[in-house]
């Protein structure tokens, strides 16, 4: 690679490019070397931000930047999630213009310098699409993979405020000071930032989108899958409530949901098998908790994943307070239907069941998954 002279390389960068990444290491040379193809008449750094990859992802960024002062790692050791992993990248970064893009080399680098044209002529948000004239989503491996992104694209097309044709996209380009000033509205959570900013820029934000075509994965694992999509699903819902429910507790309660139709479904089982009323409410409560642990510690809590002893610990604790929200569960619901009478035991044992599953999510995210 070719780096500019040494007074250049003093000169503060006009464009930082952002690359959340996992298990990438194979994919840092040649993105590096492709980013200095494309950019050779710009100012431009990337900070790759790698989340404690195990690949030695972080190793193979020092070697390169040791050389190249244009490139720089952020470790991040207990943190998870891509969301939060390009807001620390944008927050690493003084430059005007900032660019987002996935390490596994499917992003088309070549498109940065129409997206830098876009935004000195005025815009003030750049994406790349797949699916406006010029782009192309082949890159996308399987149907399975092309149903997810379509299905979500069609569901934030319904609620944006902004008409985008692509708003699963990773790839963008958008200026600092925006970011910053909507840094506060950020769910910080899940696999898609560019919908959470989309949604929580002003309205008279000025967006453009760019073709670019989606490339074949050459290296590593597709994060893309159903869990990406439900994450996805519950950031709506707190963009669309304003942040009154939380995106965590949202899954929280979904994830509960889940655990009353196991619960249901187990005791039913139960019994056609013969056993008497309270040892299938017994074993259909247990499963149910198992159920809601496992599910929460994959998908409410993904960036806190808890493994091996610590899950089986963090589940013991999570059956004891689980335990307890049943207690507080019936207590309010007895309480609600005394005052409003016993003709009233649906709301009894909606407010019951309200106070339950607030009690597990406060506790469980302060003592379990913290």
């Amino acid at each position: 690679m070719t780096l500019r002279s040494e007074e250049d390389l003093l000169l503060p960068a006009r464009l930082s490019i952002i690359v959340p990444c996992y298990n990438e290491a194979e994919n840092v040379a040649p993105m590096v070397a492709a980013l200095s193809r494309v950019l050779a008449e710009e100012y431009w750094e990337v900070i790759f931000v790698d989340d404690n990859s195990p690949d030695g992802t972080s190793a193979r960024v020092s070697d390169i930047a040791k050389n190249d002062p244009r490139v720089r790692v952020v470790r991040r050791v207990g943190r998870r999630g891509l969301s939060s992993a390009v807001i620390e990248g944008f927050l690493s970064s003084s430059a005007t213009y900032v660019a987002v893009m996935d390490g596994d080399l499917q992003h088309d680098e070549s498109v940065l310098p129409k997206m830098l044209a876009a935004l000195d002529a005025g815009s003030q948000m750049v994406v790349g699409s797949r699916h406006v004239e010029g782009g192309d989503n082949a890159g996308l491996a399987g149907h399975w993979r092309h149903l997810l992104s379509d299905t979500g694209i069609r569901a934030a097309q319904v609620v944006l405020p902004h008409p985008l044709t692509d708003p699963m996209s990773g790839f963008f380009v958008m200026r600092r000071d925006l970011f910053t000033a909507t840094l506060p509205k950020l769910s910080g959570t899940g696999f898609k930032i560019l919908l959470d900013l989309v949604m929580s820029v002003p309205k008279e934000t000025r967006i453009t989108e760019v073709p670019f075509v989606f490339r074949p994965r050459v290296a590593g694992e597709s994060k893309l899958d159903v869990v990406v999509l439900l994450q996805f699903a519950t950031m709506l819902l707190d963009k669309l409530t304003h942040g009154w429910l939380p995106t965590r507790f949202l899954a929280f309660a979904l994830v509960g949901l889940v655990g009353v139709i196991v619960n249901v479904a187990v005791m039913q089982l139960a019994r056609v098998s013969g056993m008497d009323f309270s040892q299938s409410q017994l074993i259909g409560t247990a499963v149910a908790i198992l159920t809601n642990f496992l599910l929460n510690n994959r998908l409410t809590y993904h960036d806190r994943r808890l493994k091996g002893a610590r899950m089986w610990r963090g589940f013991a604790l999570f059956a004891a307070v689980c335990s307890v929200g049943v207690f507080a569960n019936i207590g309010v619901a007895r309480m609600v239907l005394h005052d409003l009478g016993h003709g009233h035991w649906d709301r009894a044992s909606a407010a019951g069941a309200v106070i339950g599953v607030v009690w597990n999510y406060a506790v469980s995210s302060t003592l379990i998954w913290r």
